[in-house]
Order: C-alpha cells, then structure tokens, then sequence
C-alpha cells in the first residue's frame, strides 16, 4: 500500500464543506434558472430554508465573496465580458469589487503518463482502488493506482437532476452511475473498494493549504498520446484564469484541431486536478462540462475566492 505521510491526511473540515455545497448548490441552480431577475437574499433564504446571516456566512466562507457578487460572478452576461481584448484570461475582481489577488494559490501537480500499451489494452493488468468522499463540489469519487491519482469524477445523491436546466451533454450522476461512467474508461481494470487508500487525496485535493510545490500531487494520465498532450495543457491554466478552446489548441501547436482538443478536453478523467473547468466557449459563455454546467460554475467560483484570500 502507498505509504502517505502526516499532511496528506484528509482534512477534518471536508464534511462541513459538503454541507456548505449542497446549500450553494441550490443557490446556484435557481440563479441559472432565474439570473435575469437577481434574485434578492431572502428568496434565496426561502428556497434553501437557511436564515441571511447563516447563508451570508455561509457563501463567504465557501467562496470569499457575497452571494450578490457570486450571482454576479456566473450569470451567462457577466461571463461573456470576462473575455478581455480575447485573451484567455479570466478576470472576476474589477468586476465583482474585489482587490487584486495578493497571491495566487495553484495546485502542484507532478504527472506522469503511463505507456500507451496500457490504454491500447483497456487497463489490462492495473488496479485502481476507488472511494467516495466529500468535497466542496458534491460527493467526490476519487480513484488512485500505487502511482498516483488516476481518476476523479463527481456524484449527487439524486442523481440526473441538472438536465432539466437544459444543459446539454452534462448532468449530475449518483453513484452507481459515476462509477460506471468511470471504470468504462478502462473496462479491463481491476477495481477494489478502498476508502481508507483514497481518503488522503481528498484532504489533499480540496485544501489549499496543501498545495504545496515541495509536495507535489502524483498524477497518472492514462489516455492516448493526444489526449495526454491535451491534458498536460490544461494543467498550464493557472487558478483563476481560463482558455477559449481554440486558446487552448493554439498553446499545443494545433491551432486546426480545436474540435478534437474539445472532445479530448470533454474525455478528462481526472476533473479538477486536471482543470477542463477553466475551458470556456469563445465568446466567454460556460459550455458544456461533464459534470454538470452548475458544478463548473462552483468551481470557478470558489477558485475566485481562493485566489482573493
């Protein structure tokens, strides 16, 4: 078993950002549905049943921002102006009020890809060991091998119930079906329950207090080799900013292909660690995202919180 050291146990506070999601998670599916209406606290407040001080405190504590400012932040009209000159670069502080970031909190990632033979042979002869945890994004499914973090995906205890925002070729996923969504990727893998394997990356993953360059996160990419490029890409995008598709196709030299960077963006394995959240449509509008278009937005979200910290 892969002997972890003392700070990559799971942080004590991971239950309590679960809960915090699920409040927000609401929030943020009535501001898709109802963003040309601002809507003001209190509706808020009588959609999750949370009094204003606690889903104040809440927000704040979860985002670093004010839910006005997080409703500002991810309404469709405000993303398309966060494209500035067409840069790829996400900008959210002269718009929501915020000070400049003082400093820039990223996720170190070491990688490495493991050799085409294994994905040619659909994960014949790995093991990869799985557990569901916590997160500040939904339950998190998080799949390991001895080397490293090789899959992360997301579940919700209802399961398909963002579709009917209209979001096409994303939705929500319970168990059963993330973790069919995700051993189908290397059907002859070997798959073993453990828990008490994945739990350290959760607490490493999802607290940035434990990123950490000296420590890094061991990554394995298991794709074809355009896939592994296109993924390598992405962990380029720094916290708090995004790259347009196309952005993302000219950095690796492919500036003809961004349609197939798309669909290799969109095959992901490793969500968050490997941030295809922070690939946006051109004209600066969230599209399409595996894991539902809501959780992207949280994503996004809370990174602008962190980096304003």
């Amino acid at each position: 078993m892969l002997a972890l050291s003392e700070n990559l146990q799971p942080s004590r506070d991971l239950n309590t950002a679960h809960e915090d999601y699920e409040i927000v998670r609401s929030v943020l599916q009535h501001i898709t549905e109802n963003w040309r209406d601002q809507p003001e606290l209190d509706e808020l407040c009588k959609l999750t049943g949370v009094p204003p001080t606690r889903l104040q405190k809440t927000f704040t504590r979860w985002a670093g921002i004010s839910p006005k400012a997080f409703l500002q932040a991810v309404t469709l009209d405000h993303a398309k102006r966060l494209l500035e000159d067409g840069l790829p670069l996400l900008e959210t502080s002269f718009e929501l009020g915020l000070s400049s970031p003082g400093r820039l909190h990223d996720l170190f990632v070491t990688h490495e890809a493991m050799s085409p033979g294994v994905f040619k042979a659909k994960g014949a002869g790995l093991e990869i060991r799985y557990g569901f945890h916590p997160s500040p994004f939904g339950e998190a499914l998080i799949m390991a091998t001895d080397r490293g973090l090789a899959g992360l995906a997301f579940a919700d205890e209802n399961g398909n119930d963002v579709r009917h925002l209209g979001e096409v070729g994303t939705g929500s996923f319970n168990r059963p079906q993330a973790l069919e969504d995700m051993t189908k990727r290397w059907p002859n893998a070997s798959y073993v329950e453990d828990n008490e394997f994945t739990a350290p990356y959760a607490g490493r993953i999802f607290d940035p207090a434990q990123w950490q360059a000296d420590q890094p996160l061991r990554v394995v990419l298991i794709g074809t080799d355009f896939q592994i490029r296109v993924w390598e890409g992405l962990l380029r995008i720094p916290v708090g900013k995004a790259t347009t598709y196309s952005g993302l196709a000219q950095s690796l030299d492919r500036p003809d292909a961004a349609r197939a960077v798309g669909t290799a963006v969109g095959r992901n394995p490793i969500s968050f660690v490997v941030p295809c959240h922070r690939v946006i449509g051109k004209s600066g509008q969230l599209t399409g995202y595996h894991w539902g278009l809501t959780r992207k937005r949280a994503m996004l979200g809370w990174e602008a919180g962190v980096t304003a910290a």
